[in-house]
């Protein structure tokens, strides 16, 4: 069985974007050593546009191959002309309750029960399931997520938008890999304890 993953970048105070869900100071902690990484354990994670810049067009998916994200979260690469952020990867899908027609051939749309879509999606055979984001989607699928894998950046910003949404409710995890990188960049998994 699949695994939904929970992959997401994170201030040390727990937010993955601004008030608004602008997420762009984030990228002023990408240095050298976390591109590296990132690049060579989650190349998948990369957005099409990013891994023509990195020279990593043809890096083969490692972890995932089927994308799940938030209308939300989709936006800002519709801003940059890029229909298709995850391309290189088997499925592309978006929650969205806004948007009536995909934009592009590879991404489907989600609007329904997306407890239900992720069900089939983990009971079919493939890589795992990258719940790329956002706080309202993490919300509704927190039941459904099997692990973390958090970006923590050396940031503090006081308020923005939570990691998720879902509510009060404590749901233990495991500690399973922890990976200190030199820009103080921090990335931690945890499995979910069921």
């Amino acid at each position: 069985m699949r695994k939904l993953t929970y992959f997401i970048a994170t201030t040390v105070d727990g937010f993955i974007g601004a008030p608004d869900g602008d997420a762009e100071f984030i990228y002023a902690y990408l240095d050298p050593e976390f591109i590296g990484h990132l690049t060579a354990e989650y190349p998948e994670t990369v957005s099409a546009q990013g891994r023509v810049h990195l020279g990593i067009e043809d890096a083969a998916p490692k972890r995932f191959d089927t994308v799940i994200m938030g209308r939300g979260t989709y936006e800002p690469g519709l801003k940059a002309g890029e229909t298709s952020p995850y391309g290189h990867m088997r499925e592309q899908y978006v929650v969205s309750r806004s948007l009536t027609a995909s934009l592009d051939p590879q991404v489907q749309l989600i609007a329904g029960d997306i407890v239900a879509k992720v069900r089939e999606l983990k009971a079919q055979d493939g890589l795992d399931i990258w719940l790329c984001g956002g706080a309202d989607l993490a919300g509704q699928l927190a039941d459904e997520i099997d692990e973390y894998i958090v970006k923590t950046y050396p940031v503090v910003v006081g308020t923005g938008m939570p990691m998720s949404r879902a509510g009060f409710g404590v749901r233990p995890l495991e500690l399973t890999g922890c990976t200190v990188l030199g820009g103080g960049q921090v990335i931690t998994s945890y499995a979910v304890k069921r």
